[in-house]
């Protein structure tokens, strides 16, 4: 776990949940494959510094595809074709922003700004959607988000779909803003998701707040 997580989150690790949790994950990866691969688990927090986290977009479950899932929630490896969920965020983008559509998937470079995208369940069998969570992941991921929603500086929350805005209720919103709307999935994002421009009210958000925007132009 990246080093300025580890001792805010310590007391969550030394809790019995979170050992019976790794033992069910460690004997999932020895019977079958698990994704992400185990040195990813953590790639949300290893790629975003406590300190640094000026926005926080949560997803649910990771990718169960092959070679999908990277512990970024909605990215992908490069090489891998972006689903259709991320497709429909880059529309998104393209409209509100007027940014490019990348050849890829691969969301690091919003990762290493400060933009924490955080998975509620950190694993998944492959194939098998759903299938670590009640796990306990979610305890754990409930703790990340109020470490966060701790921080002095404004923290831009983003919550797409049903599930994600049940976690509303852990943000202190005379502090914070939450950008919420339908999720980007091809199943929900004509009922809200398309037209809501989160990225510029992100920016708009962090800018009030003095706070530095999000470059959210991806690479090639």
């Amino acid at each position: 776990m990246e080093t300025s997580w580890r001792p805010i989150l310590l007391q969550e690790t030394d809790k019995p949940y979170f050992k019976t949790l790794r033992q069910f994950v460690a004997e999932e990866r020895k019977q079958g494959v698990v994704y992400p691969p185990k040195e990813q688990e953590f790639a949300a927090l290893h790629l975003t510094p406590y300190e640094k986290v000026s926005v926080l977009i949560l997803g649910q479950d990771p990718y169960h595809g092959p070679n999908q899932a990277q512990g970024l929630c909605f990215s992908v490896r490069r090489g891998v074709p972006p689903p259709p969920s991320l497709q429909n965020i880059y529309k998104e983008l393209r409209d509100d922003l007027g940014c490019a559509i990348p050849p890829h998937g691969d969301l690091t470079h919003w990762a290493e700004q400060g933009v924490l995208l955080l998975n509620a369940v950190l694993t998944v069998r492959a194939g098998q959607a759903a299938s670590h969570g009640g796990k306990g992941w979610e305890t754990f991921t409930d703790a990340v988000i109020q470490a966060v929603n701790a921080k002095p500086d404004r923290v831009v929350f983003v919550l797409w779909g049903a599930y994600a805005r049940k976690k509303a209720p852990l943000i202190d919103t005379t502090r914070h803003v939450i950008i919420q709307s339908a999720h980007p999935s091809p199943l929900s994002a004509n009922n809200g998701f398309f037209g809501s421009r989160p990225f510029s009210k992100i920016n708009a958000a962090l800018r009030e707040a003095g706070r530095p925007e999000i470059d959210w132009q991806l690479p090639e």
